[in-house]
């Protein structure tokens, strides 16, 4: 019982779990966005774009390219909406660290030089 309630307890899970929810939250959004997309495409080229028909040489690839178009379009709302807002306030509030660096290697040569030529003396 112990592993379980280590299981259920464990941050990775909770975090799972709000990303999952959130995601489920963020589909209507992203759905209507590619409908006014949609819309719009369909009103410059005058009627719905679907390929769901469209078989060159007899091969039906035309769903096959609606549900690329259609990932495009989701992966596009995700990029814009979320991905590059979040990286620049994070960028913003939250400045890159700058990490400790140690002796270049050129020092590290000098100094492995050095103590080879101060144990031959």
């Amino acid at each position: 019982m112990q592993g379980f309630k280590d299981f259920i307890m464990r941050g990775n899970l909770i975090e799972l779990a709000v990303a999952f929810i959130m995601g489920a939250a963020f589909k209507d959004v992203v759905d209507a966005f590619t409908n006014i997309v949609l819309s719009l495409l369909s009103a410059i080229l005058g009627g719905t774009p679907n390929f769901n028909y469209f078989a060159p040489g007899g091969i039906p690839v035309g769903a096959f390219l609606t549900q690329v178009v259609s990932f495009l379009l989701i992966a596009s709302v995700v990029y814009f909406g979320m991905v590059l807002p979040y990286n620049k306030l994070r960028a913003r509030f939250d400045p890159p660290k700058e990490e400790e660096t140690g002796p270049s290697e050129a020092e590290l040569l000098t100094q492995i030089r050095d103590a080879l030529v101060n144990k031959q003396n």
